[in-house]
C-alpha cells in the first residue's frame, strides 16, 4: 500500500487514491468505515468498537503529497503505519475483554490545506482520547514541537503603462511587491528568536516593457507560540499595506488556514520512546532550537492528548520536503521505519487502552497544559 500510494501522489483534498486504498483495506479486516467524513471527499473514518465501552484510540493519517516532489514529506509511510497499527491493535484485542475503541481518521490537506483544521471545526475528533501518529524525519525522537503558521497571499495592483515611451502613466505593482520583501527584511532584526518569514513571486508582470499592473506573492509566517505568530502576521500585513502606499498601489491580502504549534504529551510519547528502545532503536533528543516545522497537527494536539514522533529515514543534515526525502520515502530505510512506527503506535495505543493509570497521566497533563496555555505561561 504505501508504495502504491508513493508512486500515484495526489496534492491536498484530490487524495482519491489513497483514501480509496486505506479504506478498502480497512474494511476488509472489518472496521466500520465513513467516507466522505466531515464535508471533506477524501477524509475518512475507520472504527472497531472492542465490545465494550471505554476509551477512543485515534490513529491519524496523512496522505497528500508535494507539488513536484511528490511524497517528499512521506506521507505514504504516516498513512500506512496508522493503518497498520490499528489493524494490529484491534486484532490483539478483539476476544480480550478489553473496553474501547480502535479508530483510524484519515485527515487530507496537511500539506497547506489544513485537513485536520476543518474536521476539528466540523467535530470529526470529539469523542477522541488519545491521538496518535508518527511522521519520517532524519532523526529518532519522540518528543518535538513545531511552529504556529498563517499563509499569505498578497494580490498588488497598480496601472500599466508602456514601460520606455510612457512610464509615467504607470503605477508599478511589482515595484510595491519587491518593497514588501525588504520591508520584511528590515523587520527581521526587531522580532523574537525562532520567527520566520518566507515568501516568494508568483507573479511578477507580463513582459519587461510594460509596467506591471499585477503582482503577487505568497508568504508564510511563524513563531512557535500561536500568539506571537499573530502579532508578527499584523507587521507584515503593516508592511505590505505601506510599500503598496509608497507607490500608488493597492495590495490585497489574503490569509489562509491558521496552523498552531504542537503540544506533546509526555506521558504518551515516553510510552512510545520507551517500545522504540526495546526494539533496539535508538531515541535522541530533539534540536534546542529551530529545526522544526509547521504542521495542522498541532491544532489537533491543542484539543486532545496526542503524539507526533519522528523515526529516522535519511541521515541527519536531509531536509524533508526535497526529491532525496521522497525518494527515501520508498526505500528500505523508510520502509523499515513504517513497520518499527506502526509497531510502537500499535504498542502504546495498547498501552491505553488496558492501562487505566497511563490514560489518567496523559489527561492530567494535558489538562495542565491546557490552564498553562490559558494563563499565558
Amino acid at each position: 500500500m504505501s508504495l502504491a500510494i508513493h508512486a500515484r501522489p495526489e496534492l491536498a483534498f484530490e487524495e482519491r487514491f489513497a483514501a480509496e486504498t486505506l479504506t478498502a483495506w480497512l474494511a476488509g479486516q472489518g472496521f466500520d468505515v465513513e467516507r466522505p467524513y466531515a464535508g471533506l471527499e477524501t477524509a475518512f473514518l475507520a472504527r472497531k468498537p472492542l465490545g465494550s465501552p471505554g476509551p477512543r484510540v485515534a490513529f491519524i493519517a496523512e496522505y497528500d503529497a508535494l507539488p513536484g516532489i511528490g511524497h517528499g514529506c512521506g506521507h505514504n509511510l504516516i498513512c500506512v503505519a496508522s493503518v497498520a497499527a490499528a489493524t494490529a491493535l484491534a486484532g490483539a484485542l478483539e476476544g480480550a475483554g478489553v473496553g474501547g475503541e480502535v479508530a483510524v481518521i484519515g485527515t487530507p490537506g496537511e500539506e497547506g490545506g489544513g485537513g485536520k483544521v476543518i474536521m476539528l471545526e466540523r467535530g470529526a475528533f470529539e469523542g477522541v482520547d488519545a491521538a496518535l501518529m508518527f511522521h519520517p524525519g532524519n532523526r529518532t525522537m519522540v518528543v518535538r514541537g513545531s511552529l504556529a503558521a498563517t499563509r499569505v497571499t498578497m494580490r498588488f495592483r497598480g496601472k500599466a503603462a508602456h514601460a520606455a515611451s510612457n512610464p509615467h502613466l504607470g503605477v508599478n505593482a511589482l515595484d510595491a511587491c519587491i518593497q514588501t520583501f525588504n520591508a520584511i527584511n528590515a523587520l527581521r532584526q526587531h522580532v523574537k528568536d525562532e520567527t520566520r518569514v518566507h515568501g516568494v513571486i508568483t507573479n511578477g508582470g507580463a513582459a519587461p516593457n510594460i509596467v506591471p499592473d499585477y503582482a503577487e506573492a505568497k508568504f508564510i509566517i511563524r513563531h512557535r507560540r500561536h500568539d506571537y505568530m499573530l502579532e508578527v502576521r499584523d507587521k507584515v500585513f503593516a508592511a505590505a499595506r505601506h510599500a503598496a502606499a509608497a507607490v500608488g498601489a493597492t495590495v490585497e491580502l489574503e490569509e489562509g488556514v491558521t496552523y498552531k504549534e504542537r503540544v506533546v504529551n509526555h506521558a504518551m510519547a515516553a510510552r512510545f520512546g520507551a517500545h522504540l528502545e526495546s526494539l533496539g532503536e535508538a531515541v535522541k533528543d530533539p534540536p534546542v532550537t529551530g529545526g522544526v516545522g509547521s504542521s495542522d497537527f498541532g491544532n489537533l494536539s491543542q484539543e486532545v492528548p496526542a503524539i507526533h514522533p519522528y523515526v529516522q529515514i535519511v541521515p541527519e543534515g536531509v531536509s524533508a520536503h526535497t526529491a532525496e526525502f521522497a525518494a527515501a520515502a520508498a526505500s528500505e530505510a523508510g520502509l523499515r521505519a513504517m513497520d518499527l512506527a506502526a509497531r510502537c503506535l500499535a504498542m502504546t495505543g495498547h498501552d491505553l487502552l488496558v492501562s487505566a493509570e497511563l490514560l489518567a497521566e496523559a489527561r492530567r497533563e494535558f489538562a495542565a497544559t491546557v490552564r498553562d496555555r490559558e494563563e499565558g505561561r
